[in-house]
């Protein structure tokens, strides 16, 4: 939008026109989240942080003499939000793992590739003053900030600033180097890392940039490096996150800052209202005033889980999510068409409870490019399937050696059909391990080493998941962030429905779920294609075949 509507606005909202203010929040809150998110590097405090500066911006509206100053000066309060917050940390939340990794989350919402990737990835290594100048860097270049509000927001002259960005950008050359050597094979390497808990810092930044220097293997460059400047021209801002809050609560300053600013009529509204208003951009929840943002073509926002939330399919003092509901055969048109039907996310079961009759479909068996048993444990590896039958794929996440984000495998080149069957393997990955009390830890990760997490909106796995092919495709491993490994085993309706009814001898935790309702109706995996893409991971999580 250009300078002179916001200008406009700012004066309007300034004036106290209720809708104005609306459009400026709604406006600037993604720069705001941008800076905060790429700072912090998704810390749990982001969504605090982002809070207050649209807090004191709101607050201090009418202070603000010139309306073309307000991105530097927005940028500026963020910034002073994002210092505070990190001299009030106290040494024991020093070790706090990122709610959400704002690197891994620029890649799969920006669909990065390349070394695009890589610089996004190469953030987390830098140390907080570097990230919080890069947070302001990164977008100076994408088009987003002038080096002029870049240097105003850190307090320092242009000339300055210029000496700090460059010491910034050969640190983070540095660590976009660290990011491509991990990506390798060298040998050494992995000896080297073989203590290392996965999460970047300073000490092991220096570690392995000792390595990279003295290796061949590492050192030696397989492609032209480019600028981290040119990569990131013209680059979108990262969407805010569905389910991300801006939690406006009226009491006190705030409450004084919302009536002189003449907050909306409609959101002061829905404070004394039990129903949920919907505008265009927003949800204002009653009781509070929650605003939830989300992109224009995302899914309706499911209710937020936190990774401890999300690691315990029961929670001991909270019902689990309201499930969105898989689609029923009889909810399916006769005139849709196969693939229309994509995998739901879903409630586990309760504990022990009986699934329902598995349907038999037609088999005459399925081949694997990877033989009787695939073992996939890295990012690339993929196998072929081709044949009419029955396919397990077993997983194991290693939250203990990788935490974070997962990047589903990707089902690619599909020809013909492919189901999702069943889940069995007697229990699901969120399910507590044998002997953790009260959840403490699951098979997605625990409070001492933190969790594996699901992009919002996939469907948890269990352990063993079953498909049914008729056709050929490829299931390529992807992972990036979250240690993870599958394996993938041709197997056949026997099989599967033995696993699903029958629980190990020491007992399960629960059987398993058949969702095959042996029509073209039944599940259709999440990231499947009938396409090749050179890169897998950039499967839509939705897709339709």
């Amino acid at each position: 939008m250009d300078s002179q509507h916001w200008r406009a606005t700012i004066t309007a909202a300034q004036s106290g026109d209720r809708q104005a203010l609306d459009e400026l929040v709604a406006g600037w809150l993604p720069l705001v989240y941008n800076i905060v998110g790429r700072a912090l590097n998704g810390h749990a405090d982001v969504d605090d942080v982002v809070q207050e500066t649209m807090l004191r911006a709101v607050d201090n509206l009418g202070s603000l003499r010139d309306p073309d100053s307000f991105r530097s000066w927005l940028v500026a309060i963020a910034m002073r939000q994002i210092r505070d917050r990190a001299r009030r940390r106290t040494p024991e939340r020093l070790e706090e793992a990122a709610a959400s990794d704002f690197a891994e989350l620029t890649v799969l919402r920006l669909q990065l590739e390349g070394q695009r990737r890589e610089v996004a990835e190469a953030v987390r290594w830098l140390d907080d003053e570097d990230r919080q100048l890069l947070s302001l860097w990164w977008l100076e270049v994408a088009g987003e900030l002038t080096r002029r509000e870049l240097a105003a927001a850190v307090g320092i002259t242009r000339q300055h600033a210029a000496v700090r960005v460059q010491r910034m950008k050969e640190r983070l050359e540095t660590s976009r180097g660290i990011v491509r050597a991990l990506d390798g094979a060298c040998p050494d390497l992995r000896e080297l890392t073989g203590r290392w808990n996965g999460r970047p810092d300073s000490v092991w930044r220096k570690r392995l940039a000792r390595h990279i220097r003295g290796c061949g293997y590492c050192g030696g460059t397989r492609e032209t490096v480019v600028p981290a400047e040119r990569l990131l021209v013209g680059i979108a801002l990262v969407p805010l996150p569905v389910g991300f809050t801006l939690s406006l609560a009226f009491g006190g300053k705030t409450a004084v800052a919302a009536g002189s600013a003449g907050w909306s009529a409609k959101l002061l509204g829905a404070l004394t209202k039990p129903a949920v208003a919907m505008t265009a951009g927003a949800t204002i929840v009653a009781g509070g005033a929650y605003v939830v943002t989300q992109p224009p073509d995302a899914p309706p926002p499911r209710a937020a889980v936190t990774p401890t939330a999300t690691a315990t399919s029961e929670p001991p003092t909270s019902a689990p999510p309201t499930p969105t509901p898989t689609p029923s055969p009889t909810a399916t048109k006769k005139a849709d068409l196969y693939g229309t039907v994509v995998d739901a996310v879903d409630r586990a079961p309760a504990p022990d409870a009986r699934p329902a009759a598995l349907p038999r479909r037609p088999e005459s068996g399925v081949t694997s490019t990877g033989g009787p048993k695939a073992v996939m444990q890295h990012r690339g590896d993929s196998v072929t399937l081709t044949g009419r039958g029955y396919v397990l794929v077993r997983w194991q996440i290693s939250p203990h050696a990788r935490p974070g984000g997962v990047v589903m495998p990707a089902w690619t080149g599909l020809k013909g059909k492919l189901f999702h069957v069943a889940s069995g393997g007697s229990r699901r990955m969120d399910d507590p391990l044998p002997g953790a009390p009260n959840g403490y830890a699951t098979g997605m990760g625990g409070p001492d080493i933190g969790y594996a997490v699901l992009p919002p909106g996939t469907q948890q796995m269990w352990q063993n998941e079953y498909f049914y092919l008729d056709g050929t495709v490829t299931l390529t491993q992807n992972e990036r962030g979250c240690d993870y490994g599958i394996t993938v085993f041709p197997s056949d309706w026997a099989t599967v429905d033995k696993d699903v009814n029958e629980g190990p001898a020491q007992g399960a935790i629960r059987y398993g779920l058949v969702r095959d309702t042996g029509t073209d109706s039944a599940p259709v995996p999440q990231y499947v294609t009938r396409a090749t893409p050179a890169d897998p991971a950039t499967v839509p999580q939705r897709s339709r075949v």
